[in-house]
């Protein structure tokens, strides 16, 4: 997965993305660092996935007394927020950038304080008063006669996480929708610094409670492949059963909250129960409903006995039977059908300029998962179809999740039938001995930036999963001590939180939390 690293000029930036993206390559990440305490520089990494597989990363160097870079927005919508987020953590400007307003830092944080600096120092207390912050950029307003603005959040009636949205519409009728997002970023990249591996697990694992095995499985797999490690064939099936799990509960539980989008009660009630039944059952496994404490980098930290094995197989063939009564019910609701139909539709451009991956990238035609598109795991060992709907609304994206349980279930009893004897993890001396003979072993560099090449003391690795949401990608860099120098995580919603605010307009305000609802997206991941 690690691929070539092409160091080039800030100039030449926008020729080669504009030839990646043409040559059908995704942006699959972009990462910011500071380095000018081992390198002299302000490094960016633009993480691309070519068409035959392969990883190619532009790595661009930017001297610390010129932090600017131009912007390839223009060219490739899908960076719209990395370079935001940038520019707001560690002040490096994207010129040209079409909308340069903060994104993570809000009003109350004052200019010149950037979080992943090496040499940051919060500012004081009395700074943080919005009075006094430097203004925001005025946002887009819709005006004309008729029109109204209708704010909503950041506090909302219910218990979600904060984010505020700002509807332009005539009556009912949505014209246009602004989101505002990372009102509760708790820093959590900033806290993995100098960490050891096993403490940046823990903070790898608590990035989302509904992610957090793919997220710790990303985060497990982005330190192994720094360190040139390969896990026990059985740790890899056991792994797939533990994200499958997370999977299972995440989409049978999402079909009941989209219900309760239309005012479904029986689609409500079902998903819920269907959900606390496949917990009960992650918390007996493991011990955490959340199946937290399961991994570990070099393997896994739970083996699952025949006796647990074949409890799994009873709860799912039980949640199988159950949930397709269910759905069965619910697609034979007229009512809730011409609801769901038409309604948020995500066009397919739209999800490809913007990089949208997961359930709503698939229920857009656009045929991506991280399980087949980089399989990890076992999932290279086990058969299974990538579930596309072509119509991009409210219902494909329900459809896609309902032909994923079935999928995930029949991955789940092939791991079963193909769990391998063995060891579940490698031993902390292996992993020690590693960290130890990997020192030296750099990023691969080609192209013509110089820099350490296989020379440096600094490893890199990236991991990625499919989430219940979609790609999970976690960039890590140790320090030539083996702790972490840099982690990196972009999540699914990171990436699918653009495409909202455009499935909106065209329909009704009330429609709102239906089409919100029918994304499932995290707040807790972007605020990480």
């Amino acid at each position: 997965m690690r691929g070539t690293v092409s160091a080039i000029p800030a100039a030449a930036l926008p020729d080669r993305v504009r030839a990646l993206a043409e040559g059908g390559a995704r942006l699959v990440s972009m990462v910011g660092t500071d380095e000018r305490l081992s390198e002299g520089f302000y490094n960016l990494r633009y993480v691309f996935r070519l068409p035959s597989g392969g990883v190619e990363t532009l790595l661009l160097r930017l001297d610390p007394q010129d932090t600017t870079f131009p912007s390839v927005t223009p060219l490739l919508p899908a960076a719209q927020w990395y370079e935001r987020e940038v520019q707001d953590l560690l002040g490096l400007t994207p010129l040209g950038h079409p909308d340069p307003r903060p994104l993570v830092l809000h009003e109350p944080w004052p200019r010149g304080y950037y979080p992943l600096r090496q040499d940051f120092v919060p500012p004081p207390q009395e700074a943080l008063v919005p009075g006094e912050a430097a203004p925001l950029l005025p946002s887009p307003r819709v005006v004309g006669e008729g029109t109204i603005a209708i704010p909503v959040g950041p506090i909302h009636a219910g218990i979600i996480e904060p984010g505020h949205f700002r509807f332009g519409a005539v009556g009912e009728n949505v014209l246009h929708l602004e989101a505002r997002l990372f009102y509760t970023h708790r820093g959590l990249e900033k806290q993995a610094e100098g960490k050891d591996l096993d403490d940046g697990l823990v903070v790898a694992e608590r990035i989302c409670g509904a992610c957090s095995v793919s997220h710790a499985v990303s985060y497990c797999q982005a330190v192994e492949e720094a360190l040139g490690l390969t896990i026990p064939r059985r740790a890899a099936y056991l792994r797939t059963l533990y994200l499958e799990l997370e999977r299972l509960y995440n989409h049978v539980g999402d079909v009941g909250n989209v219900c309760a989008g239309v005012g479904f009660a029986f689609g409500v009630s079902g998903g819920s129960r269907l959900k606390e039944k496949l917990q009960r059952l992650n918390a007996g496994l493991t011990g955490h409903r959340f199946l937290r404490g399961a991994q570990a980098v070099g393997g896994v930290r739970k083996d699952l006995s025949e006796g647990e094995l074949g409890l799994m197989q009873t709860v799912l063939a039980e949640v199988e039977a159950e949930f397709g009564e269910l759905t069965e019910v619910l697609f034979a609701n007229t009512s809730v059908m011409d609801r769901f139909a038409t309604t948020g539709v995500l066009k397919p451009d739209h999800a490809h300029d913007l990089g949208v991956v997961g359930v709503a990238a698939r229920a857009s035609g656009l045929a991506l998962d991280a399980r087949a598109d980089w399989p990890h795991a076992a999932y290279g060992d086990i058969p299974f179809t990538v579930v596309t709907e072509p119509a991009g609304d409210v219902l494909a994206r329900v459809r896609v999740r309902v032909r994923e349980v079935a999928e995930s279930l029949a991955i789940a009893r092939a791991a079963v039938i193909g769990l391998p004897s063995g060891p579940i993890r490698l031993t902390p001396a292996e992993v020690a001995a590693a960290a130890l003979a990997s020192r030296g072993a750099g990023e691969d560099q080609v192209g013509d930036g110089g820099g350490r090449g296989g020379d440096g003391p600094y490893r890199t690795g990236m991991g990625i999963t499919e989430s219940p949401r979609g790609e999970n990608v976690h960039w890590v860099m140790l320090d030539p001590d083996g702790h972490i120098a840099r982690l990196r995580v972009r999540s699914a919603s990171f990436t699918n939180w653009p495409a909202v605010p455009l499935t909106v307009p065209g329909n009704i305000v009330p429609d709102f939390p239906l089409i919100n609802k029918s994304f499932e997206l995290c707040y807790s991941c972007l605020d990480r």
